[in-house]
């Protein structure tokens, strides 16, 4: 009896929740939001063509009402958000990973020997590229050893760095562009805890990016929902030491299968000291 009282209270709260969702549609239907569209290009004028525009409105008026939420609510109120530059991500404290900076740099690599012109602009970026790699090894001293002299001389050492000019064009542009960033590259001067890539993030979608590689996308926004909401419990259940094939027996009820608690509270429990 138990068992059947706690599934009708899951699945009232599962109703709740779609007309909750049902509610939020009608209301961005009402203020426009789901019928914008934009001019057709002219290869589809002529067809008739119309389609939605991208990014898709909804999803940026719900992201700006989750974020919304989330402040009025004073969560994640000193976070740092860090990414690879992607604009979605430029909300709150925002820091950027060195590691996709550098890349840019290191993506200058049309350079020949056939004029000593070229072999210049080589000789620049390969110096420019080593004087980032010791800058980047400074930060990660200073992260493990902070102090307020030291992140003082990091700050004119970046500028140094990046205002140069080496006489390359193409590279000169990309400096002045990196150092337009400079106060996200330089957040871990001021929160030594913030992580200097996002490698970690990276990897946790790296398979993904090589199935979709070799077999493309899903083939429909539910598939990418299921793929991403898996995809997520599976990794966490690998950083939490618990077999993922367990875990869905578990929840599924499986007879006989071992009994695994939630997710999150298995996560509050590592986040504890010990």
């Amino acid at each position: 009896m138990a068992r059947l009282l706690a599934r009708l209270a899951e699945l009232e709260r599962t109703v709740a929740q779609q007309r909750e969702e049902i509610a939020r549609l009608k209301g961005l239907n009402r203020l426009g939001f789901t019928g914008l569209s934009v001019t057709p290009e002219p290869a589809d004028r002529f067809a008739g063509h119309r389609f939605a525009s991208r990014p898709d409105p909804v999803q940026i008026a719900t992201e700006g009402a989750i974020w919304g939420s989330i402040h009025a609510h004073d969560f994640l109120r000193d976070a740092v958000v860090l990414s690879d530059d992607a604009g979605r991500f430029a909300v709150g404290h925002h820091a950027l990973c060195w590691v996709h900076a550098e890349r840019l740099v290191h993506k200058l690599d049309t350079f020949t020997d056939l004029h000593p012109r070229i072999r210049s602009g080589d000789a620049a970026q390969q110096h420019v590229r080593k004087l980032i790699w010791n800058f980047y090894a400074d930060l990660k001293a200073y992260r493990a050893n902070p102090g307020k002299s030291r992140r003082v001389a990091l700050r004119a050492r970046f500028d140094r760095i990046f205002r140069r000019r080496t006489g390359f064009a193409t590279l000169d542009r990309l400096l002045a562009r990196l150092h337009a960033n400079k106060a996200e590259l330089l957040m871990v001067l001021d929160r030594p805890e913030t992580p200097l890539h996002t490698n970690g993030s990276e990897n946790d979608i790296r398979c993904q990016v090589t199935r979709r590689k070799v077999s493309a996308g899903t083939r429909s926004d539910r598939g990418r929902d299921c793929r991403d909401a898996f995809l997520g419990l599976a990794k966490t259940c690998t950083k939490l030491g618990v077999a993922f094939w367990d875990y869905l027996g578990s929840r599924l009820r499986i007879p006989g299968q071992r009994v695994i608690p939630p997710l999150p509270g298995l996560v509050r429990c590592r986040g504890q000291p010990a």
